[in-house]
């Protein structure tokens, strides 16, 4: 877009608060309905708070990079965005996908797989925790791919850290060296564990290698693709790689929650509201032009992006706080909102 809006920053959250109100309900009747105690319902309206404020921090620079790619869109894709995007973020990542992952894992049923969620949340926290290795391996491939593609782009102008940027810059133009340094990285991690933990992480790590390749091959596609229809298959595009770049931060989050709380339905409301917030700011900082104001931010998120990655592959063996992980976050964006600050200061 090339005008800002002048709506004031609270209107754009009018719809998160509202899920906000509503997920708050609902976390109270199901803490009735469970405990049936009045400490027992607010410990899980106070969990779905902790977990919505997690789902935030883990993905504020997930908004950023969002709103990189948002504001090269139609506004008619931008809603799309925030209304069908939000709609597979909760149910799709939150409930569909852990449901999923049992039906797999356990070889059930979906109903079934509801059943064990509802009566037996120990057993189905377990099985979530045994998918570990594969989710983080995935994820974290693909998130690797996204934040070495925006820091090997010969087009690229806007260097923070410039020492380690522009040399990242300069050597850019050789062909697939981002796939040759990411397809190097899990190999040499696939060979430090166990022969079976390193062939399912390899194995997993290749998926998430060709999403990415296949999700920006189709983007590049509709975006040169001549015709009647160029600009709405181009927001199709977009839409797509946004939707699986949210997905691969959601995994990480989602195996996450489960440490607070084995219980899906409260896992589901605490990061709904989360992403509501998340698609939220996205669309903020688009239509505020954040991003063309503060022109370090998004060196930043991709920063941010590239220690979630590691963080990921390191939960194949470690388990990582995810308060930490998203203190990581806060602190390099933090930090190139500051040194943003003070670039316009020097220049003004």
């Amino acid at each position: 877009m090339s005008m800002t809006s002048s709506k004031p920053a609270l209107r754009y959250f009018t719809l998160a608060f509202a899920v906000t109100a509503g997920g708050l309900v609902l976390s109270a009747f199901l803490g009735w309905s469970v405990h049936r105690t009045v400490s027992g319902m607010l410990n899980v309206l106070f969990i779905t708070a902790v977990l919505s404020v997690l789902e935030i921090s883990l993905s504020f620079d997930n908004a950023i990079v969002n709103a990189n790619k948002l504001r090269d869109m139609s506004h008619k894709w931008q809603q799309r965005f925030l209304t069908w995007g939000i709609l597979i973020a909760v149910f799709g990542m939150r409930i569909v996908f852990p449901l999923a992952v049992v039906c797999i894992a356990a070889k059930i049923g979906p109903w079934a797989a509801i059943e064990l969620a509802w009566a037996r949340p120990e057993q189905y926290a377990h099985i979530m925790e045994g998918a570990r290795i594969p989710i983080s391996a995935f994820g974290g491939t693909f998130l690797m791919m996204v934040a070495l593609s925006y820091f090997f782009d010969p087009d690229k102008d806007v260097n923070w850290l410039p020492g380690v940027e522009r040399l990242m810059v300069k050597v850019a133009g050789a062909k697939l060296l981002v796939v040759t340094i990411v397809i190097g990285v899990i190999t040499i991690l696939s060979n430090l564990f166990d022969d079976r933990t390193g062939i399912v992480f390899l194995q997993s790590a290749i998926w998430g290698l060709l999403t990415f390749l296949l999700v920006d091959v189709l983007g590049q596609y509709l975006d040169n693709h001549a015709g009647k229809k160029a600009v709405g298959q181009a927001g199709l595009g977009a839409f797509l790689y946004l939707e699986v770049l949210d997905a691969s931060f959601s995994f990480d989050g989602v195996i996450g929650a489960f440490a607070l709380t084995q219980n899906l339905f409260i896992i589901a409301i605490g990061l709904g509201i989360g992403a509501m917030y998340v698609r939220s700011m996205t669309i903020m900082l688009v239509e505020k032009g954040t991003l063309n104001e503060f022109k370090y931010l998004e060196n930043g998120a991709f920063w941010s992006i590239l220690v979630l990655a590691l963080v990921m592959f390191a939960h194949v063996e470690f388990h990582v706080p995810e308060a930490f992980t998203g203190l990581i976050g806060a602190v390099l964006i933090g930090a190139s909102f500051w040194a943003s600050l003070q670039a316009n200061k020097h220049e003004a």
